[in-house]
């Protein structure tokens, strides 16, 4: 068993408190690392290493060809390390070696992206009255806290670092206490890379804990946070007591809608995946289906067949391309929501128990109900998990009064042959992401974030970089008169 520590002011540490957490892996249930269980102290030991790091200059003030090129030296280091990467995020996190594999190069990809963005933060200039001259300069926000989940651990840490670093800031990232080792590892490449000391600090302690002291914290000027809607409304709260900048991507209970022309065998793939990606654990996992009602029964016939197909085991098996949910108190409120749809009346079709084959580890079947509505919890509440909800619809006013009858507004997909009945659905739709005749492929390059209670701001593309910079205005008078006001 491997003891990884923190990184705090360009050094591995401990806890000052000495304690330490385990690390499972969720496939076996087995111990696999210890990590520092940081403590407030911790916190804010890496947030002065930060704010001494930003007022030094050594980073924001650093020509930005420079700081692109530890970032590319990042990148390259990760993609030297592609394979320890990989290994650790399946058995920290259960995902399959494949999803991993994508992970770690779209992270890779993310450095690159916004290092090439790094020497394309403009200002502007203006036309003027005589004697005056005014423009505009982009400067790095300070401190930024960021605070990420489980479910991605090293690509949602990325989304935050890159931008985040590009732009001339030094940070503190709080990894989940369940997935903290890719975070941990890429500290080493961190390190490695020339990043110069406070720059980039990685703790590792829970969130009420370390994620509060950090929200909290007074030197803090920005806090960035994925995660649960609950968590983001407190996280905004404690924002407002020394007005920190704020980007909260939260929950989702994203609807894809499948309307009767579609293509039958590439939906039932596309609204799979939607599902059951990641074992559901995701922030835009399509778990609500809307089935025009006169191919609903042989959409849900052939869905109900195709779940069946599904390999799920330990993600460094052969062929597996479902893992198991993360951990043993996550899987148990999965199992519990699967027990309140039962409850409530729906009509569970297949899963909701354990494989056969998978004596150890957190597995659970896909799981699909059917004869839903919407004032049941399983078609309210973000689940997080592999359970889906299937729901006919008859027109298409209908679909588009279900898809948005949702606290949430993150995501959602259109499944039709009919492009002008695409176009005419995807503006009524009251979220921040959309896909037509496919289901969650993300771009680096465009902005990622939702509606309503799914958050509040944008990650990716331009938009991500601009969420960590502030505007100046500035005026240079070019005439020697005096201004004659009081004279």
């Amino acid at each position: 068993m491997q003891h990884y520590q923190q990184f705090i002011n360009g050094e591995f540490v401990d806890a000052q408190s000495g304690k330490t957490r385990n690390v499972i892996n969720p496939a076996t249930e087995e111990i696999i690392a210890s990590v520092p269980d940081s403590q407030p102290e911790d916190a804010d030991a890496a947030v002065q290493a930060a704010r001494n790091a930003f007022d030094s200059g050594v980073w924001s003030k650093m020509y930005a060809g420079d700081r692109a090129k530890i970032l590319f030296r990042l990148s390259g280091l990760m993609r030297t390390h592609f394979n320890e990467l990989v290994k650790i995020e399946v058995q920290n996190n259960g995902k399959p070696y494949r999803e991993a594999e994508f992970d770690v190069d779209d992270a890779a990809n993310c450095f690159e992206f916004y290092a090439g963005l790094a020497t394309k933060i403009h200002g502007e200039t203006m036309q003027t009255p005589p004697g005056n001259f005014s423009y505009t300069v982009r400067e790095p926000l300070g401190v930024c806290a960021q605070i990420v989940p489980w479910n991605y651990p090293l690509l949602m840490a990325v989304w935050k670092l890159a931008p985040a670093l590009a732009a001339g800031n030094c940070v503190v990232l709080k990894t989940s206490d369940v997935t903290p080792l890719s975070a941990l590892y890429l500290a080493k490449l961190v390190n490695e890379a020339g990043f110069p000391a406070g720059v980039v600090n990685i703790i590792t302690g829970d969130g009420p804990v370390c994620g509060n002291a950090l929200t909290h914290h007074p030197l803090v000027d920005k806090i960035a946070f994925t995660g649960g809607t609950v968590t983001g409304k407190n996280i905004m709260k404690a924002a407002a007591e020394t007005m920190k900048k704020v980007t909260l991507e939260l929950g989702g209970k994203n609807p894809a809608i499948v309307f009767d022309d579609c293509d039958m065998d590439i939906t039932l793939d596309w609204t799979l995946f939607a599902a059951f990606a990641n074992s559901g654990q995701v922030c835009s996992a399509g778990s609500r289906i809307y089935v025009q009602e006169n191919i609903y029964d042989s959409f849900i016939n052939k869905y109900v067949e195709a779940c069946a197909k599904i390999k799920i085991g330990n993600g460094l098996g052969e062929g597996v391309n479902m893992g198991p949910l993360v951990s043993a108190g996550h899987y148990e409120k999965v199992k519990n929501y699967i027990a309140v749809g039962k409850a409530e009346g729906a009509t569970m079709l297949c899963g909701g128990e354990r494989p056969a084959h998978t004596p150890k580890g957190y597995f659970l079947q896909p799981t699909v109900f059917a004869n839903t509505n919407h004032n049941m919890r399983i078609m309210k509440e973000e689940i997080f998990g592999p359970v889906v909800c299937i729901q006919k619809f008859t027109t298409e006013e209908e679909a588009i009064a279900l898809a948005n009858d949702s606290q949430y507004g993150l995501a959602a997909g259109i499944f039709t042959s009919n492009i002008t009945r695409a176009q005419r659905v995807l503006p009524q739709l009251r979220c921040g992401i959309v896909w037509v005749n496919y289901y969650h492929p993300t771009f680096n390059e465009q902005p990622w974030g939702g509606y309503k209670q799914s958050g509040t701001g944008r990650e990716l593309g331009l938009y991500g970089i601009e969420a960590y910079l502030e505007t100046k205005q500035v005026n240079i008078n070019t005439d020697s008169s005096p201004v004659g006001w009081y004279v």
